[in-house]
């Protein structure tokens, strides 16, 4: 949504409920920069109180629920296939025509580069287009029963309202993903925003309504890092909602998943990775090093998909590390979106030079302000257990590189990991690729590609530390569907 100006001339996003924005408080206004060393904020946006969590929750489930029996259809719930089909794909057509506005609003709340912005925009209509054609694939069964004159219909119900919780990083693509498998299975939303992207975030909603999305059925509202844990508490609580997508790192992902089951709420989760790029000895070893060193950096490496350990067989070794290093040393790694990710990545880094491991190219430095140097770290195969880069997210341009002598020592290494999101293979021998990737204790198995890579028409998710569920098409729509089974006992079906 455009933003909205105080009476003292701020320009903030302000929380958006029941169709409307709720008034501006200056005293509740936080500010946006662009770079962590800017003086001067970019916008604020308007911090919510538990007050307007309640209100926000109130209005999805009014939205959702409706009139009972209602034979005029109120309630998001009994919105024909064909109603929620029609928005999705108008918003995804204003996602197009606004195109302009997305990508500015990316780059100047999150630093990201142009394509990076533009990459988004796309891949966003992308999923909304493919979520949207499966809609009116939903469907329930008719079970056989034993029982005489008794009939059985499975219903597929929505679940509810439901809170998503996205991320920064990719603040376009993963929080309208989320909204729109939610939106299409029926289920009204509460869009708790990043105070990093508010911005962008406020603009799905403002996209959606444009598009005809009925007041109260999507939410929005953000709250300051201080006030998270008791905001996001007082939202997870409130008895309207019924399921939580939260997309973030693995140790909020904790705290988000113990405090849904204290209060017995399902969660669909997609977490941190540490994603792992096996180079078999008969890959094409230009084209591997192209996207290992690509996936290592892109986006200064601030993406749960980053390319973070490469693991190649020890016959090609040396050649694909020369090929590698080379790559590496054209990469531009950019800037982190605050400091102290960088300072983070860094101490990892430097972590890994104290111990010994060493460094092929860059160096644990910075190659400008809040931008660590491109940086491939080789760990020796006596390297010590407690080194924090093997299995602890860098979010930085960077990757250890492991060298193996088979491929069931390159499956060891790669399943040794906490996380379980995304993997890849390179190879020429489709089969090898396939009985190697079904080994692999990842949600997704890429062979021959960057490991940044998604399809809007296969399922995403993760397995162990990554979270579960999964996204995407019918698999996204399902996570927000529930089973209901009714039986007619008729009158000759006997007590």
């Amino acid at each position: 949504m455009p933003l909205h100006e105080t009476s003292k001339g701020r320009k903030a996003v302000p929380s958006f409920i029941n169709g409307s924005p709720l008034p501006l408080d200056d005293s509740r206004l936080k500010p946006v920069f662009n770079s962590p060393d800017a003086d001067t904020p970019i916008h604020h946006y308007a911090s919510a109180t538990t007050a307007d969590c309640s209100a926000a929750c109130n209005a999805a489930w009014e939205a959702f629920s409706g009139t009972t029996l209602d034979t005029g259809r109120s309630g998001w719930k009994r919105a024909s296939a064909n109603t929620r089909r029609d928005i999705i794909l108008r918003a995804a057509s204003l996602f197009e025509q606004r195109k302009a506005e997305l990508i500015k609003a990316q780059k100047d709340e999150t630093a990201c580069a142009e394509g990076w912005a533009i990459n988004n925009v796309v891949t966003t209509v992308g999923y909304m287009r493919e979520i949207a054609s499966c809609v009116s694939q939903i469907r329930g069964e008719i079970p056989t029963i034993d029982k005489p004159d008794t009939f059985a219909f499975v219903f597929k119900e929505p679940v509810g309202p439901v809170l998503v919780i996205p991320p920064w990083n990719a603040a376009l693509v993963l929080a309208t993903r989320a909204v729109t498998s939610a939106v299409g299975a029926g289920c009204t939303v509460v869009l708790k925003s990043s105070e990093l992207s508010p911005l962008t975030h406020s603009m799905i909603v403002d996209i959606y309504h444009e598009a005809g999305l009925p007041p109260g059925v999507l939410n929005s509202l953000s709250s300051s890092r201080e006030e998270a844990a008791e905001t996001t508490e007082a939202l997870i609580a409130n008895p309207h909602i019924r399921k939580i997508e939260f997309i973030g790192s693995a140790a909020v992902g904790r705290i988000i998943g113990a405090t849904a089951a204290k209060y017995l709420k399902p969660v669909l989760m997609e977490l941190g990775g540490k994603c792992p790029a096996i180079v078999l000895d008969d890959a094409n070893l230009v084209k591997a090093a192209v996207l290992c060193a690509k996936g290592a950096v892109l986006h200064h490496g601030q993406i749960c998909f980053s390319t973070e350990r490469i693991i190649v067989l020890e016959k090609v070794a040396k050649q694909f590390q020369e090929l590698l290093v080379k790559m590496v040393s054209n990469e531009q790694g950019g800037t982190a979106i605050h400091a102290g990710i960088a300072e983070k990545g860094l101490a990892i880094l430097k972590d890994a030079q104290a111990n010994g491991a060493e460094f092929l190219v860059g160096a644990p430095d910075y190659a400008a302000k809040n931008g660590l140097k491109p940086s491939i770290v080789l760990i020796p195969a006596n390297a010590n257990p407690d080194l924090q880069i093997l299995d602890e997210e860098t979010f930085s341009p960077s990757a250890s590189l492991y060298v193996v002598s088979s491929d069931a020592e390159a499956v060891k290494i790669a399943n040794a990991s906490a996380y379980g999101l995304n993997a890849t293979i390179h190879s020429e021998n489709m089969e090898r690729a396939l009985k190697l990737g079904r080994e692999l204790e990842y949600g997704q198995v890429h062979v021959n590609s960057i490991s940044v890579y998604t399809s809007w028409t296969g399922p995403q998710g993760g397995v162990k530390g990554s979270g579960w569920g999964r996204q995407n098409a019918h698999w996204g729509l399902e996570e927000f569907l529930k089973d209901k089974f009714i039986i007619y006992h008729g009158k000759d079906s006997g007590v």
